[in-house]
Protein backbone atom coordinates (compact mmCIF):
# COMPACT_ATOMS: atom_id res chain seq x y z
CA UNK A 1 0.00 0.00 0.00
CA UNK A 2 2.79 2.46 0.87
CA UNK A 3 4.60 2.08 -2.66
CA UNK A 4 1.00 2.91 -4.38
CA UNK A 5 0.67 6.03 -2.08
CA UNK A 6 4.26 7.01 -3.66
CA UNK A 7 3.11 6.48 -6.75
CA UNK A 8 -0.57 8.58 -6.50
CA UNK A 9 2.04 11.20 -4.60
CA UNK A 10 4.42 11.27 -7.71
CA UNK A 11 1.20 11.52 -9.93
CA UNK A 12 -0.42 14.09 -7.71
CA UNK A 13 3.03 16.41 -8.34
CA UNK A 14 3.58 16.07 -11.94
CA UNK A 15 -0.16 16.83 -12.73
CA UNK A 16 -0.92 20.49 -14.28
CA UNK A 17 -3.90 22.18 -15.27
CA UNK A 18 -4.43 24.32 -18.48
CA UNK A 19 -8.69 24.31 -18.22
CA UNK A 20 -11.30 23.87 -15.38
CA UNK A 21 -12.37 20.77 -17.46
CA UNK A 22 -9.12 18.85 -16.48
CA UNK A 23 -8.75 20.08 -12.86
CA UNK A 24 -12.21 18.92 -12.49
CA UNK A 25 -11.32 15.60 -13.45
CA UNK A 26 -8.48 15.50 -11.25
CA UNK A 27 -10.74 16.58 -8.22
CA UNK A 28 -13.35 14.04 -8.90
CA UNK A 29 -10.48 11.10 -9.12
CA UNK A 30 -9.05 11.98 -5.64
CA UNK A 31 -11.89 13.68 -3.70
CA UNK A 32 -15.00 12.18 -4.71
CA UNK A 33 -16.68 9.42 -2.56
CA UNK A 34 -15.56 6.53 -4.95
CA UNK A 35 -11.87 8.49 -5.41
CA UNK A 36 -8.56 7.34 -4.75
CA UNK A 37 -8.61 8.80 -1.45
CA UNK A 38 -11.82 7.43 -0.03
CA UNK A 39 -10.29 3.79 -1.42
CA UNK A 40 -7.26 4.39 0.52
CA UNK A 41 -8.23 5.23 3.94
CA UNK A 42 -11.08 2.31 3.59
CA UNK A 43 -7.93 -0.12 3.00
CA UNK A 44 -6.08 1.84 6.10
CA UNK A 45 -8.64 0.13 8.15
CA UNK A 46 -7.73 -2.94 8.02
CA UNK A 47 -3.87 -2.80 7.78
CA UNK A 48 -1.90 -4.50 11.08
CA UNK A 49 -1.32 -1.60 13.32
CA UNK A 50 2.58 -1.83 12.81
CA UNK A 51 2.35 -0.30 9.75
CA UNK A 52 -0.74 2.51 10.48
CA UNK A 53 1.66 4.87 12.00
CA UNK A 54 3.72 5.45 8.34
CA UNK A 55 0.97 4.79 6.22
CA UNK A 56 -1.09 6.98 8.22
CA UNK A 57 1.24 9.96 7.24
CA UNK A 58 2.00 9.07 3.66
CA UNK A 59 -2.10 9.12 3.59
CA UNK A 60 -2.51 12.76 5.68
CA UNK A 61 0.26 13.86 3.40
CA UNK A 62 -1.25 12.77 0.03
CA UNK A 63 -4.52 14.05 0.91
CA UNK A 64 -2.64 17.42 1.69
CA UNK A 65 -0.57 17.53 -1.32
CA UNK A 66 -4.39 16.81 -3.28
CA UNK A 67 -6.05 19.47 -1.77
CA UNK A 68 -2.73 22.34 -2.68
CA UNK A 69 -3.08 21.06 -6.29
CA UNK A 70 -6.42 21.97 -6.35
CA UNK A 71 -6.09 25.09 -4.34
CA UNK A 72 -2.85 26.72 -6.56
CA UNK A 73 -4.30 25.11 -9.99
CA UNK A 74 -7.52 26.94 -9.65
CA UNK A 75 -6.07 30.00 -8.68
CA UNK A 76 -3.60 29.55 -11.56
CA UNK A 77 -5.82 29.04 -14.20
CA UNK A 78 -8.29 32.45 -12.48
CA UNK A 79 -5.09 34.45 -12.70
CA UNK A 80 -4.37 33.55 -16.42
CA UNK A 81 -8.31 33.77 -17.39
CA UNK A 82 -8.03 37.49 -15.67
CA UNK A 83 -4.79 38.80 -17.81
CA UNK A 84 -7.09 37.02 -20.66
CA UNK A 85 -9.25 40.01 -20.59
CA UNK A 86 -7.44 42.48 -19.99
CA UNK A 87 -5.34 41.78 -23.04
CA UNK A 88 -7.40 43.47 -25.86
CA UNK A 89 -8.94 41.22 -28.86
CA UNK A 90 -8.23 43.18 -31.97
CA UNK A 91 -10.04 40.56 -34.14
CA UNK A 92 -13.42 41.51 -32.25
CA UNK A 93 -16.04 44.49 -33.48
CA UNK A 94 -15.64 47.25 -31.27
CA UNK A 95 -18.12 47.87 -28.55
CA UNK A 96 -20.55 50.34 -28.68
CA UNK A 97 -20.81 52.98 -26.23
CA UNK A 98 -23.92 54.55 -25.76
CA UNK A 99 -23.62 58.43 -25.73
CA UNK A 100 -25.39 59.78 -22.21
CA UNK A 101 -26.63 63.29 -21.26
CA UNK A 102 -26.49 65.98 -18.49
CA UNK A 103 -29.89 65.75 -16.83
CA UNK A 104 -32.21 68.29 -17.37
CA UNK A 105 -31.52 69.82 -14.18
CA UNK A 106 -27.89 70.33 -14.75
CA UNK A 107 -28.92 71.91 -18.68
CA UNK A 108 -31.27 74.03 -16.77
CA UNK A 109 -28.61 75.15 -14.38
CA UNK A 110 -25.82 75.60 -16.43
CA UNK A 111 -28.23 78.11 -18.63
CA UNK A 112 -29.21 79.89 -15.63
CA UNK A 113 -25.45 80.43 -14.34
CA UNK A 114 -24.70 81.76 -18.38
CA UNK A 115 -27.03 84.48 -18.50
CA UNK A 116 -25.83 85.98 -15.04
CA UNK A 117 -22.19 85.47 -15.79
CA UNK A 118 -23.31 87.47 -19.03
CA UNK A 119 -24.34 90.59 -16.37
CA UNK A 120 -21.05 90.33 -14.40
CA UNK A 121 -22.61 87.66 -11.74
CA UNK A 122 -20.09 85.29 -10.20
CA UNK A 123 -20.96 82.16 -8.52
CA UNK A 124 -20.55 81.21 -4.71
CA UNK A 125 -21.76 77.99 -2.89
CA UNK A 126 -22.05 77.16 0.36
CA UNK A 127 -21.75 74.30 2.73
CA UNK A 128 -25.66 72.09 2.73
CA UNK A 129 -25.78 71.95 6.33
CA UNK A 130 -26.54 75.35 8.10
CA UNK A 131 -26.68 76.46 11.64
CA UNK A 132 -29.91 78.90 12.78
CA UNK A 133 -27.84 82.26 12.05
CA UNK A 134 -26.94 81.68 8.35
CA UNK A 135 -30.58 80.17 7.77
CA UNK A 136 -32.77 82.26 9.76
CA UNK A 137 -31.73 84.94 12.18
CA UNK A 138 -29.48 86.97 9.95
CA UNK A 139 -32.34 86.51 7.59
CA UNK A 140 -34.54 88.76 9.38
CA UNK A 141 -36.71 85.18 10.16
CA UNK A 142 -38.56 85.95 13.99
CA UNK A 143 -38.18 83.74 16.45
CA UNK A 144 -42.45 82.54 15.91
CA UNK A 145 -41.71 82.27 12.29
CA UNK A 146 -43.30 78.73 10.83
CA UNK A 147 -40.02 77.69 8.88
CA UNK A 148 -38.20 77.44 11.92
CA UNK A 149 -40.45 74.58 12.83
CA UNK A 150 -39.63 70.86 12.71
CA UNK A 151 -42.91 70.59 10.24
CA UNK A 152 -40.87 72.59 7.63
CA UNK A 153 -37.49 71.85 8.36
CA UNK A 154 -34.87 69.05 8.96
CA UNK A 155 -32.78 69.34 11.67
CA UNK A 156 -30.45 67.12 12.17
CA UNK A 157 -28.75 67.04 15.47
CA UNK A 158 -30.35 67.69 19.23
CA UNK A 159 -28.78 70.92 19.09
CA UNK A 160 -31.84 73.16 17.57
CA UNK A 161 -29.88 75.06 15.54
CA UNK A 162 -28.08 72.56 12.97
CA UNK A 163 -30.29 72.22 10.12
CA UNK A 164 -30.62 71.21 6.64
CA UNK A 165 -30.54 74.25 4.90
CA UNK A 166 -34.15 75.52 3.45
CA UNK A 167 -32.77 77.62 0.63
CA UNK A 168 -29.56 78.77 -0.87
CA UNK A 169 -30.06 82.70 1.32
CA UNK A 170 -27.44 81.41 3.97
CA UNK A 171 -24.67 81.82 1.06
CA UNK A 172 -26.02 85.17 0.64
CA UNK A 173 -24.91 86.08 4.40
CA UNK A 174 -21.78 84.14 3.99
CA UNK A 175 -20.85 86.55 1.02
CA UNK A 176 -21.87 89.85 2.79
CA UNK A 177 -20.31 88.70 5.83
CA UNK A 178 -16.46 88.14 3.95
CA UNK A 179 -17.08 90.91 1.36
CA UNK A 180 -17.61 94.31 1.10
CA UNK A 181 -20.09 96.04 -1.76
CA UNK A 182 -20.11 96.02 -4.60
CA UNK A 183 -21.13 92.23 -4.62
CA UNK A 184 -23.06 90.78 -7.56
CA UNK A 185 -22.99 87.06 -7.24
CA UNK A 186 -25.55 83.88 -7.78
CA UNK A 187 -25.79 81.38 -5.44
CA UNK A 188 -26.64 77.63 -6.82
CA UNK A 189 -27.21 75.00 -4.41
CA UNK A 190 -29.61 71.96 -3.58
CA UNK A 191 -32.14 72.76 -0.41
CA UNK A 192 -34.32 70.63 1.79
CA UNK A 193 -37.61 71.21 2.89
CA UNK A 194 -40.06 68.83 4.71
CA UNK A 195 -42.69 68.45 2.36
CA UNK A 196 -44.46 65.64 1.74
CA UNK A 197 -43.48 64.06 -1.87
CA UNK A 198 -45.90 64.86 -4.54
CA UNK A 199 -46.14 65.32 -8.37
CA UNK A 200 -45.31 68.87 -7.99
CA UNK A 201 -43.33 68.83 -4.39
CA UNK A 202 -40.16 67.37 -3.25
CA UNK A 203 -38.41 67.26 0.36
CA UNK A 204 -34.78 67.97 -1.92
CA UNK A 205 -34.69 70.67 -4.77
CA UNK A 206 -32.26 73.14 -6.32
CA UNK A 207 -32.49 76.86 -6.00
CA UNK A 208 -30.93 79.79 -7.82
CA UNK A 209 -30.80 83.01 -5.84
CA UNK A 210 -29.03 86.46 -7.27
CA UNK A 211 -27.81 89.04 -4.72
CA UNK A 212 -26.68 92.25 -5.92
CA UNK A 213 -25.10 95.34 -3.45
CA UNK A 214 -24.05 98.80 -4.70
CA UNK A 215 -24.33 102.10 -4.31
CA UNK A 216 -28.01 103.71 -5.73
CA UNK A 217 -29.19 100.32 -6.42
CA UNK A 218 -33.13 100.36 -7.11
CA UNK A 219 -36.08 98.60 -7.80
CA UNK A 220 -35.99 99.31 -11.74
CA UNK A 221 -32.62 97.58 -11.53
CA UNK A 222 -33.95 94.45 -10.45
CA UNK A 223 -37.15 94.28 -12.66
CA UNK A 224 -34.52 95.24 -15.84
CA UNK A 225 -32.66 92.61 -14.73
CA UNK A 226 -35.13 89.71 -14.42
CA UNK A 227 -36.64 90.74 -17.86
CA UNK A 228 -33.49 90.43 -19.39
CA UNK A 229 -33.19 86.84 -17.58
CA UNK A 230 -36.95 85.91 -18.64
CA UNK A 231 -36.15 86.84 -22.42
CA UNK A 232 -33.14 84.82 -22.52
CA UNK A 233 -34.49 81.70 -21.11
CA UNK A 234 -38.06 81.21 -22.04
CA UNK A 235 -37.69 83.61 -25.23
CA UNK A 236 -37.75 87.18 -26.65
CA UNK A 237 -41.54 87.41 -26.97
CA UNK A 238 -42.11 86.94 -22.88
CA UNK A 239 -43.30 89.20 -20.65
CA UNK A 240 -43.43 89.80 -16.73
CA UNK A 241 -45.61 91.08 -13.80
CA UNK A 242 -44.22 91.86 -10.41
CA UNK A 243 -47.08 91.62 -7.76
CA UNK A 244 -46.58 92.60 -4.58
CA UNK A 245 -45.71 89.52 -1.95
CA UNK A 246 -43.63 89.30 1.41
CA UNK A 247 -40.27 87.64 2.26
CA UNK A 248 -38.38 88.36 5.60
CA UNK A 249 -35.60 88.99 4.05
CA UNK A 250 -36.60 91.66 1.52
CA UNK A 251 -38.74 95.10 1.26
CA UNK A 252 -40.56 95.77 -0.54
CA UNK A 253 -40.81 92.19 -2.13
CA UNK A 254 -42.70 90.61 -5.18
CA UNK A 255 -43.28 88.03 -7.00
CA UNK A 256 -42.42 87.49 -11.07
CA UNK A 257 -44.75 85.87 -13.10
CA UNK A 258 -43.93 85.51 -16.85
CA UNK A 259 -46.30 85.34 -19.94
CA UNK A 260 -47.17 81.64 -20.40
CA UNK A 261 -44.52 80.57 -22.67
CA UNK A 262 -47.20 77.36 -23.90
CA UNK A 263 -49.96 79.75 -24.89
CA UNK A 264 -48.06 83.11 -25.22
CA UNK A 265 -50.30 84.69 -22.87
CA UNK A 266 -53.56 83.67 -24.30
CA UNK A 267 -54.59 80.95 -21.25
CA UNK A 268 -54.32 77.43 -20.78
CA UNK A 269 -54.23 74.97 -18.13
CA UNK A 270 -50.87 74.89 -18.01
CA UNK A 271 -51.05 79.18 -16.53
CA UNK A 272 -54.99 77.91 -15.31
CA UNK A 273 -56.39 80.16 -18.19
CA UNK A 274 -54.98 83.28 -16.91
CA UNK A 275 -51.93 83.73 -19.22
CA UNK A 276 -49.65 84.27 -16.70
CA UNK A 277 -46.56 81.62 -14.73
CA UNK A 278 -44.70 82.34 -11.50
CA UNK A 279 -41.25 81.91 -11.75
CA UNK A 280 -39.90 83.27 -8.69
CA UNK A 281 -39.70 85.68 -5.45
CA UNK A 282 -37.55 88.75 -5.82
CA UNK A 283 -37.02 92.05 -3.71
CA UNK A 284 -34.91 94.75 -2.25
CA UNK A 285 -32.73 93.45 0.34
CA UNK A 286 -33.56 94.48 4.15
CA UNK A 287 -32.08 96.88 5.66
CA UNK A 288 -32.10 94.64 8.96
CA UNK A 289 -30.49 92.16 7.20
CA UNK A 290 -27.65 94.30 5.76
CA UNK A 291 -26.77 95.59 9.07
CA UNK A 292 -26.76 92.10 10.43
CA UNK A 293 -23.45 91.16 7.87
CA UNK A 294 -21.92 94.41 8.70
CA UNK A 295 -22.80 96.82 6.01
CA UNK A 296 -23.90 100.07 5.96
CA UNK A 297 -27.52 100.42 4.76
CA UNK A 298 -27.95 104.07 4.71
CA UNK A 299 -25.04 103.86 1.60
CA UNK A 300 -25.69 100.53 0.47
CA UNK A 301 -28.86 99.23 -1.29
CA UNK A 302 -29.19 95.99 -3.02
CA UNK A 303 -31.82 93.29 -4.60
CA UNK A 304 -31.95 89.50 -4.25
CA UNK A 305 -33.95 86.98 -5.91
CA UNK A 306 -34.30 82.73 -5.85
CA UNK A 307 -35.82 80.54 -8.28
CA UNK A 308 -36.16 77.21 -8.05
CA UNK A 309 -34.42 74.91 -11.12
CA UNK A 310 -37.40 72.18 -10.80
CA UNK A 311 -40.19 74.88 -11.49
CA UNK A 312 -37.89 76.45 -14.44
CA UNK A 313 -37.30 73.43 -15.82
CA UNK A 314 -40.40 72.15 -15.99
CA UNK A 315 -41.63 75.55 -17.61
CA UNK A 316 -39.07 74.90 -20.10
CA UNK A 317 -39.45 71.12 -21.18
CA UNK A 318 -43.41 70.78 -20.02
CA UNK A 319 -42.58 68.11 -17.29
CA UNK A 320 -45.20 67.38 -15.41
CA UNK A 321 -43.92 65.42 -12.93
CA UNK A 322 -41.09 66.63 -10.44
CA UNK A 323 -40.77 63.15 -8.94
CA UNK A 324 -39.07 61.92 -12.41
CA UNK A 325 -36.08 64.41 -11.75
CA UNK A 326 -35.47 61.75 -9.34
CA UNK A 327 -36.11 58.28 -10.35
CA UNK A 328 -33.16 57.93 -12.56
CA UNK A 329 -35.36 56.94 -15.24
CA UNK A 330 -33.05 56.15 -18.92
CA UNK A 331 -36.81 56.67 -20.66
CA UNK A 332 -36.86 60.02 -18.99
CA UNK A 333 -32.91 61.11 -18.95
CA UNK A 334 -32.56 59.81 -22.80
CA UNK A 335 -35.21 63.18 -23.98
CA UNK A 336 -32.43 65.38 -22.79
CA UNK A 337 -29.52 64.05 -24.57
CA UNK A 338 -29.49 66.64 -27.48
CA UNK A 339 -29.49 69.09 -25.05
CA UNK A 340 -26.43 71.74 -24.61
Amino acid sequence: MKSKIHDYLEEVRAFSATETGQLEQFRLRFLSKKGILNELFEDFKVLPPSEKRETGMLLNQLKTLVQEKLDGSREKLEQQWMEGMLLPDLTLPATFMEPGSRHPLSVVRNEIIRIFAGLGFSVAEGPEIEDDWYNFSALNFPPDHPARDMQDTFFISKDPDILLRTHTSSVQVRVMEKQQPPIRAIFPGRVFRNEAISARAHCIFHQVEGLYIDRHVSFADLRQTLLFFAREMFGPETSIRLRPSYFPFTEPSAELDISCNICGGKGCNICKHTGWVEILGCGMVDPNVLQNCHIDPEIYTGYAFGMGIERITLLKYLIRDIRLYFENDLRFLRQFTAAF
